[in-house]
């Protein structure tokens, strides 16, 4: 999933009817209203009477979905666009759950040489991260790379199972 891709589900949620203050990391995300119509339905008695609740809840839903106002997605999505933005410094909101990416496996399609001699590594799903110190790593395309969250909220990379290097991640 592209950053681009990422931002704009972290948008679409957003416009779902959940403002920034009641999805705070502390606080559940609240629930949409298409959604809630939708489950209120199933507590009508009269089964034609909810037949048309449910025909009316859903065509809202849908139309919502169509117009980007709700998003509907499964835990794998959400996992990915976590691995997506690993790396990045985002603000405390539960839009993605509470599963949070320690490190990342990946491997290298590209190493270039930054201006100041220090590597940029780019890896399969197209994250760019940059050495910030450390030793020359001589890395090459096809390495295997592990990148893990240090205890103080720092980016180590290991290339080949090698030594750690400090790195940062880098917009794409």
């Amino acid at each position: 999933m592209t950053i681009r891709n990422a931002i704009s589900a972290v948008a679409a949620i957003a416009l779902a009817g959940a403002p920034a203050a009641a999805i705070a990391k502390d606080e559940p995300a609240k629930v949409p209203a298409v959604y809630q119509a939708v489950v209120a339905c199933k507590t009508l008695g009269d089964a034609a009477a909810r037949l048309a609740c449910y025909d009316r809840a859903v065509a809202a839903m849908d139309s919502a979905q169509r117009g980007n106002d709700l998003v509907v997605t499964d835990r794998a999505a959400i996992r990915e666009a976590r691995r997506g933005l690993f790396g990045f410094s985002l603000p405390s909101i539960r839009l993605f759950g509470g599963e949070e990416v320690k490190e990342i496996s990946s491997t290298l399609t590209a190493v270039r040489s930054a201006n100041d001699g220090l590597a940029v590594f780019v890896l399969a799903d197209g994250a760019r991260w940059k050495q910030t110190e450390g030793r020359p790593s001589y890395a090459k395309a096809g390495d295997p790379i592990r990148i893990h969250a240090t205890a103080l909220g720092g980016f180590m990379a290991n290339i080949k199972g090698g030594a750690g290097v400090r790195v940062i991640r880098l917009p794409n």
